[in-house]
C-alpha cells in the first residue's frame, strides 16, 4: 500500500470504527487520524494495519484493536497536562496516540524486543514526549510516579496494589477487568485525600496482557 492508501485507510478507521462507537472527542479523532498505525508494525503486518482487530505481535501480544483502545482512552479524560503510564505499550502506537492529548507519557513494556522496538518508532517518528522504560509490567514504574493517568494496553485479571500507589491525587486509571465476555473496562479514581473510587464503564472484550493473568489454583 502507498502512503496515499495508509491515509485514505486511517481516515476510514476513525469514521467507521471509532466514531460509530460513541468516541466524541475532537482531540482523539485527531490523534487518530495524525498517528500512522503502520509505522508500528511489522513490515509484513501493514497491510492489515486498519483492520476493525488487533493485531498480532506474537508471545501472546497484540496491537489493541482502535475502537476500544479510543473509547478507553476518552474514559479516561487525558488532558494536556496529565503525565500518563502506558502499560504493556508494545511497539509504541498507543503511547504515539497518548503523545498528542498528554503532557508526557512513559510507556512502559517488560519484552525487549517490543521494547526496542517502541523506542526506536517513537523517536524516528519524533514523539519526544514519550519515554520507553523497560521494566516487569506488574511492578509499574516507581521511579517516574505519580501519574495522573494510568492506562493499560490490554485486559487484566489481576489488578496489582501498587497501580493505586502509583496514582496521583486526583489521578484516574483505566483498566479492561477480567477476561472475554465477561470483562468490562473500569475507572478507578483517587481523591485528594489518597482514596480510590471505582465505577464500571462499558463492557470490552480485549486480548489480555498476559503479564497480569491469575495464577492457577489446585483443587484437592
Amino acid at each position: 500500500m502507498s502512503a496515499m492508501d495508509f491515509e485514505a485507510a486511517r481516515v476510514k478507521m476513525v469514521d467507521n470504527q471509532i466514531r460509530t462507537t460513541d468516541v466524541t472527542s475532537h482531540e482523539i479523532l485527531r490523534a487518530f487520524l495524525q498517528v500512522p498505525r503502520e509505522e508500528f508494525l511489522p513490515a509484513s503486518r501493514r497491510p492489515l494495519a486498519y483492520l476493525d482487530d488487533d493485531i498480532p505481535l506474537g508471545d501472546g501480544r497484540f496491537v489493541m484493536e482502535p475502537s476500544p483502545l479510543a473509547k478507553l482512552l476518552q474514559l479516561a479524560g487525558v488532558d494536556k497536562d496529565d503525565v500518563v503510564l502506558d502499560v504493556g505499550c508494545n511497539t509504541g502506537y498507543s503511547s504515539a496516540i497518548l503523545s498528542h492529548l498528554a503532557g508526557s507519557v512513559v510507556a512502559l513494556e517488560e519484552d525487549s524486543a517490543l521494547a526496542a522496538a517502541a523506542t526506536d518508532n517513537l523517536a524516528r517518528l519524533d514523539y519526544v514526549t514519550c519515554a520507553v522504560v523497560e521494566n516487569t509490567l506488574v511492578e509499574g514504574c516507581r521511579a517516574e510516579a505519580p501519574y495522573d493517568v494510568i492506562v493499560f494496553q490490554g485486559a487484566v485479571e489481576t489488578l496489582p496494589e501498587t497501580f493505586f500507589d502509583q496514582m496521583k491525587a486526583g489521578g484516574r486509571m483505566v483498566v479492561v477487568l477480567g477476561v472475554g465476555n465477561a470483562a468490562g473496562a473500569m475507572l478507578y479514581v483517587k481523591d485528594e485525600e489518597g482514596v480510590v473510587s471505582e465505577r464500571f464503564a462499558f463492557n470490552c472484550s480485549v486480548k489480555p496482557l498476559p503479564s497480569f493473568r491469575r495464577k492457577a489454583e489446585f483443587v484437592f
